[in-house]
């Protein structure tokens, strides 16, 4: 897949952001910064110090850390866009997801926090709308993947929540394919929800590398560890890692 540059737009119903809560600001600037290639600027503060990752020129994601005591899992959100955060909001619990948090006004716009009738955490960003997903350059988030015990009933509940079957046919397709429900979002293939029993559900993120195996290496050089080594899939070469305050992501090398 070849390089792009464009500015981060709020896509209905695709993802458009993801998001770290992390315990230490600094440590996770120092581990992300050198392992994808991260040039940082800073953020809102309006729960606590947060910084912004760039590639490019072009913001690709957030870290944030809670100011007082409260420590939350570390761990990574997945935004999705959508026309009006309360109206999918009030989906989400009409087809018993939970509502954690809002929806608020932020400064990209209005956003929310959910999870799934599973448990599986993920956010919605009502902000500028634009007409492209993710940018695909080496750092950026290219993909993302449910784990969850039943794919096909979630698919069926985000489905609704972000109204992929009155969507553009054109520019949207949910279809089957690899044992996962895959999402594609203008020709590219961005989110999939697949079977997966023995973990906790929740969304992975992928970002993209150009070589998988050297950064598996650079993460554990930073402080991170393999959980998963690299294995070729139909996507691409991947591996999943842990940062240096335990959050869980993975790597991927695009297949062209």
């Amino acid at each position: 897949m070849s390089e792009q540059t464009i500015s981060v737009r709020c896509v209905p119903a695709a993802p458009c952001w993801v998001s770290l809560m992390a315990r230490d600001l600094e440590v996770a600037q120092s581990f992300y910064g050198p392992l994808l290639g991260w040039t940082f600027e800073e953020g809102p503060d309006r729960w606590g110090p947060y910084v912004r990752a760039v590639v490019d020129g072009v913001e690709v994601a957030g870290i944030g850390v809670v100011a007082g005591d409260w420590q939350p899992p570390v761990a990574w959100t997945t935004y999705f866009g959508i026309e009006s955060a309360d109206e999918a909001a009030d989906r989400v619990r009409e087809r018993g997801g939970t509502l954690a948090v809002g929806p608020l006004n932020f400064d990209a716009g209005r956003i929310a926090l959910a999870a799934d009738l599973g448990g599986a955490a993920f956010g919605i960003w009502e902000g500028d709308l634009g007409c492209s997903t993710w940018v695909s350059s080496p750092g950026a988030p290219v993909w993302i993947e449910l784990r969850t015990a039943d794919p096909f009933a979630m698919a069926l509940f985000y489905g609704e929540v972000f109204v992929w079957d009155d969507r553009d046919p054109r520019r949207f397709e949910v279809r089957w394919e690899h044992e996962r429900v895959v999402l594609r979002a203008d020709g590219r293939s961005v989110a999939a929800l697949r079977t997966a029993a023995d973990v906790a559900p929740h969304w992975e993120v992928f970002f993209s590398v150009a070589d998988t195996d050297a950064a598996v290496e650079r993460a554990v050089v930073l402080g991170g560890a393999e959980m998963d080594a690299p294995s070729d899939t139909p996507y691409g070469r991947v591996a999943r890692l842990r940062d240096a305050e335990g959050g869980l992501f993975s790597v991927i090398s695009l297949k062209e």
